[in-house]
């Protein structure tokens, strides 16, 4: 499992103009193939009179689903150029989706493949990329009275609080790098005399 991938800050669109003809590349993170799929359609939808929505996914933190379509275009000059970016670049769980409107004047297999894979480094530089790294997931529970001070003293240290749950006791769920457990766990022992449970659960993703 790899610790760390980047992917697409967020979703958004970059578009320029090649000879006349438009190409506008939508951009977005994707979980799951189903959610890069759905994305497609929804791309597809908002552009009906479009002669071409070539598209493009990196699914998997280590970038085992790869999928690219040329939608018409020679083959080729498209969706591969597109991936190749996206691969290129190192993003992960990221869909992109270029539109083209064609303006009149060819461009050759060549001039395509330049257009079709630059729209998409352009956008990746325009919307910007995150790196998110691999966490376990841990709960810390403790009492009441020491709640307040631990939660604090966890958010100072740099710690990923990511939910805080009040019950008989305090359970505070954090995120912790694989490497930092026993650390934490020592940690965690001084900072509340010994009086906090610490239990480890699955693995997650979370920003850097």
């Amino acid at each position: 499992m790899h610790d760390e991938y980047r992917t697409v800050a967020r979703e958004g669109v970059h578009e320029i103009e090649i000879n006349k003809s438009r190409f506008i590349c939508a951009l977005a993170p994707a979980a799951t193939e189903e959610e890069a799929q759905a994305f497609v359609a929804r791309i597809r939808k908002e552009h009906p009179t479009a002669r071409h929505n070539c598209w493009a996914y990196v699914i998997g933190a280590d970038g085992s689903v790869q999928k690219a379509s040329d939608d018409g275009e020679p083959g080729g000059t498209a969706g591969v150029p597109m991936l190749q970016m996206l691969v290129r670049r190192e993003t992960r769980y990221v869909v992109a989706v270029v539109t083209r409107y064609f303006g009149g004047i060819k461009l050759g297999a060549g001039g395509l493949i330049r257009a079709y894979g630059g729209v998409v480094g352009e956008a990746l530089d325009t919307l910007g990329t995150i790196t998110r790294r691999r966490f376990r997931l841990a709960t810390v529970t403790v009492d009441h009275q020491r709640a307040g001070k631990l939660e604090n003293e966890l958010r100072a240290t740099g710690r990923e609080v990511r939910n805080v749950t009040y019950g008989t006791g305090v359970s505070i769920e954090i995120g912790l790098p694989e490497a930092d457990v026993e650390t934490f766990r020592a940690w965690l022992a001084d900072a509340t005399a010994g009086t906090a449970r610490l239990e480890l659960g699955g693995e997650a993703y979370g920003d850097v």
